[in-house]
């Protein structure tokens, strides 16, 4: 039987290396700012992972399969199209903050946003935190 290798993995390139190789100054702005976000909302350190994710803190999951892993907690992905937020949507009494988050769109497991600065910032913080939270009380949560 073939073994399961996990496609969500730490890469070695840094963060920062990361960042400076995106195509668009602005997209790297505003890399940089979510990375301040979400490294001070949640107090983990920052670290990239493969597709171009860059996640904060870790946690290990099992599923009713059996199936089981670590992934990060709490992200971002800085696309060329749209910025990917993970992490927002775990609290079932969040959909009240998600209204004031801003313009975004919503995917099952993250949020999309074209640009930072449609968002409100202290309710993107919020989230993440309320998130962790949530997190937290189903699955150990872990700095890396």
């Amino acid at each position: 039987m073939a073994r399961y290798e996990a496609k969500t993995r730490v890469e070695p390139q840094g963060v920062e290396a990361f960042i400076a190789s995106l195509d668009s100054p602005q997209r790297q702005a505003e890399a940089r700012q979510l990375q301040e976000i979400y490294a001070t909302a949640s107090g983990f350190a920052p670290r990239l992972f493969t597709g171009g994710m860059i996640g904060f803190g870790s946690y290990a999951y099992t599923y009713d399969s059996g199936h089981s892993g670590t992934t990060f907690a709490t992200g971002f992905a800085p696309r060329k199209a749209e910025l990917s937020l993970y992490g927002l949507k775990y609290g079932p009494e969040n959909g009240s903050l998600l209204a004031a988050l801003g313009k975004h769109r919503q995917g099952v497991s993250c949020v999309y946003v074209k640009h930072l600065n449609a968002l409100n910032l202290d309710v993107l913080d919020q989230l993440i935190r309320e998130g962790l939270q949530v997190l937290r009380g189903r699955y150990p949560v872990f700095p890396e």
